[in-house]
């Protein structure tokens, strides 16, 4: 199977086995209030499973089954497990995420917990099957709404969502899934390319460590040729495997096999062990991402971001969708002209990804934020952004990083010096984790040490917009007062951004509502004319900055209260989707 080509089902799109059990579906399912769960014993005796939930809708989503928005801090569930196991083999439980804490028993035996509602996580659940035909998982979940230490992104602490904070996800949200592997299997695997080096590093993470002679083999493969291959000694649990590429040291044909959102050339991979017959079949592409000369670059030419905000919320389906709404999210994104995609506040299903990846749409990854600032928050967050990056930087697409946004999180950031450590330390260990990345350090504001200075700006006056950007001094003009939102645009020791002549960007902007008086938006307009003359002057004074390097306007889709998308909730546009696209192509590309 060519992993570049598979049809986006696949929760983990790049590191692929032919057979694998999907679980999702129809599970056991009990709300926890009390709180009495553990000491009852539910993992063992099966508990007060009185409902049934789909899976992997949470349980405020009406494709659930459930659909209670209330606040439920514990929840649980349970299934049966496929009873059969081929001798010698290993059963290895995924979850794609879990909301906010899980703990996982398989047949009585609790098999782990897993802190962090946005990453995957993996147990090998093989030595607590029991000898029986029966077989089942039990997960209990604990999720908080109440604790600001917690990174929650958009899902709202009240009872009922208001302003910009949508209703809370608890539990699983993300597909669940099975695999039976040999006892020495590829338990994880990361790329990095080298395109002037004209090589591929594959990382490959062995399950256990290596025996004498165990051996690694990386096959990469261009439309179905082989175009490099090597086969390595594994030493330790880490292999690392250069393969060279000598398509790419052709200056003058390079750029044909280089990713990019014009031409998103993929390659394709598999990685054999040889010995325990364990084969796993993954994709990569070729480019690189930097900043220079007041501009975003990507394979060292300038690339004018033209990017869109999605909160990847769905009417019936809260935070979770389809792996066939993935693929339309990714084309509809794809034929309104824009290029790039910010994923606010949420960390996007790797399908997506995957489709961001084959369709060519460069991706700004950032994670759901905390709102208090603590030890614990600080932990909290580093942590769970370090399994982000670990998880997500093999995608081509994924071309910047922002730890912080709006200074959630580091709400005394201007003033506290130890809110500026941290936002720094958060940027070097993002740089740390993946050099090969920009990295936004707080994205919209108050910059401590950021690849880009990217502004958010919602004036909803074209004109005014427009001046905002009109050049460096009107920026400096701002960062010498502050932004609408009264922060200024850097703080602490790093207040030289425009002086270093890195890029700067309108990172939101626009915000316009269409819709019925009850909703939100950084305004609201009564008709269709009105809708497409202010969201098209808002465009053109973007594009009209000779100062900015891309913008992301705000936002793709409505979203419950806050209906200022593009898209109406139900992905319908609210203007021609052509006349759209004009106005973000703009001049430059019309």
């Amino acid at each position: 199977m060519r992993a570049s080509e598979q049809d986006g089902s696949h929760p983990r799109p790049q590191l692929v086995r032919a057979a694998w059990t999907d679980l999702d579906g129809d599970w056991s399912f009990a709300f926890d209030d009390a709180d009495a769960g553990l000491a009852e014993r539910w993992w063992r005796d099966g508990g007060a499973f009185d409902r049934t939930i789909r899976v992997p809708f949470p349980p405020e989503a009406a494709l659930s089954g459930i659909g209670d928005g209330a606040p439920h801090r514990v929840v649980w569930y349970r299934r049966p497990l496929p009873a059969t196991r081929a001798p010698g083999r290993r059963v290895v439980l995924h979850f794609g995420a879990v909301d906010q804490e899980a703990d996982v028993w398989v047949d009585g035996h609790h098999v782990g917990r897993h802190v962090g509602g946005q990453t995957a996580f993996s147990f090998d659940v093989t030595d607590t099957l029991g000898d029986g035909a029966d077989h089942a998982v039990v997960v209990r979940a604990f999720d908080d709404p109440d604790d600001p230490d917690v990174p929650r992104g958009k899902q709202d602490w009240r009872d009922e969502p208001h302003a910009i904070w949508y209703r809370r996800t608890t539990g699983i949200w993300k597909s669940v899934w099975l695999e039976e592997v040999p006892e020495q299997h590829v338990a994880g695997l990361d790329w990095s390319t080298d395109q002037v080096a004209g090589s591929v590093e594959a990382r490959v993470t062995l399950a256990r460590p290596p025996r004498d002679g165990e051996t690694v083999r990386v096959t990469v493969s261009r439309r179905g040729a082989i175009v490099g291959e090597v086969a390595v000694r594994a030493l330790d649990r880490l292999v690392v495997v250069p393969v060279d590429l000598p398509l790419l040291r052709h200056a003058q044909e390079r750029d044909d096999h280089l990713w990019s959102p014009d031409h998103p050339e993929l390659f394709d991979a598999t990685v054999a062990l040889e010995d325990s017959g364990d084969v796993v079949d993954s994709y990569f592409g070729v480019r690189s991402v930097g900043v220079g000369r007041s501009a975003f670059l990507l394979n060292e030419h300038p690339l004018y971001l033209r990017s869109v905000l999605q909160q990847g919320y769905w009417e019936d389906g809260q935070l979770t969708a389809t792996p066939d709404r993935l693929r339309a999210e990714a084309e509809l994104v794809k034929a309104l002209g824009f290029n790039a995609v910010r994923i606010h506040q949420k960390v996007e299903d790797a399908r997506f990804l995957y489709w961001t990846d084959r369709l060519g749409i460069a991706v700004w990854a950032e994670t759901a934020g905390a709102y208090g600032f603590s030890p614990r928050a600080v932990a909290r967050l580093t942590t769970e952004w370090t399994e982000i990056v670990a998880q997500q930087r093999s995608h081509p697409s994924v071309v910047a990083w922002v730890p912080l946004n709006e200074s959630w999180g580091v709400q005394d950031v201007s003033a506290s010096p130890a809110q500026q450590h941290y936002a720094q330390a958060l940027a070097a260990l993002t740089r740390a984790l993946d050099p090969s990345r920009p990295v936004i350090s707080n994205d919209g504001w108050e910059h401590v040490d950021s690849d880009v200075l990217s502004l958010h700006d919602y004036e909803t006056d074209p004109d005014r917009l427009r001046a905002h950007f009109a050049d460096d001094a009107a920026v400096a003009h701002t960062d010498a007062t502050s932004t609408e939102a009264g922060r200024p645009l850097q703080v602490g020791r790093h207040r030289d951004h425009l002086d270093r002549g890195l890029p700067v960007m309108l990172t939101e902007f626009g915000g316009i509502a269409h819709a019925a008086a009850d909703t939100w938006g950084y305004a609201v307009v009564g008709s269709p004319e009105e809708y497409a003359r202010l969201v098209g002057g808002l465009f053109a004074a973007a594009h009209a900055s000779p100062l900015l390097a891309g913008f992301c306007y705000t936002q793709l889709t409505d979203t419950m209260q806050e209906s200022n998308g593009l898209l109406r909730a139900d992905r319908t546009p609210k203007l021609p989707i052509e006349e759209i696209r004009r106005m973000v192509l703009g001049p430059r590309r019309a």
